[in-house]
């Protein structure tokens, strides 16, 4: 039985939900306004292009030693099927304050996000969370993906 508060795990592995994923990212415009928090669209492309490119193996350079201190409490977080709350503190390595591209962070998110389909389900560590199954990046790749598109109401 579902808890309150839980999220059905769904996977960027899945074809379905990969498509339906696609399709939200080409709903958003550069016109689109967030729901909550002060990201423009492109800005929250180019966030979560970062997040999933170290969710891909990209090394995430540069970790502030806290973080690291509170890699096990912060992965809990992430992985947990909890939806995220709005306007969590992001990881300071993932702020995007300047302005971007709409349509380049649009193409890397969404080379981002083949990528990780195309690597398949496997094994991977993660350079601030360590070892991940496939199952969790296939998660946590839908849940962060789900929180921010729904962000901008796509």
């Amino acid at each position: 039985m579902k808890r309150i508060g839980e999220m059905k795990k769904k996977s960027m592995f899945d074809d379905s939900v990969f498509t339906e994923m696609l399709g939200r990212i080409n709903a958003l415009t550069p016109e689109s306004d967030a729901l909550w928090g002060s990201m423009s669209a492109s800005q929250m492309l180019a966030h979560c292009a970062g997040v999933q490119e170290v969710g891909n193996g990209k090394d995430l350079v540069g970790t502030p030693f806290i973080a690291k201190l509170m890699k096990g409490f912060i992965r809990k977080m992430v992985v947990n099927d909890k939806p995220y709350a709005h306007n969590v503190r992001t990881h300071p390595q993932y702020l995007v304050r300047d302005a971007r591209d709409f349509e380049e962070q649009k193409k890397r998110l969404i080379d981002a996000v083949e990528g990780l389909k195309a690597g398949g389900p496997v094994s991977m560590e993660h350079s601030l969370f360590g070892e991940m199954t496939g199952e969790e990046r296939g998660w946590v790749s839908y849940k962060h993906l789900d929180h921010h598109l729904a962000q901008f109401g796509v």
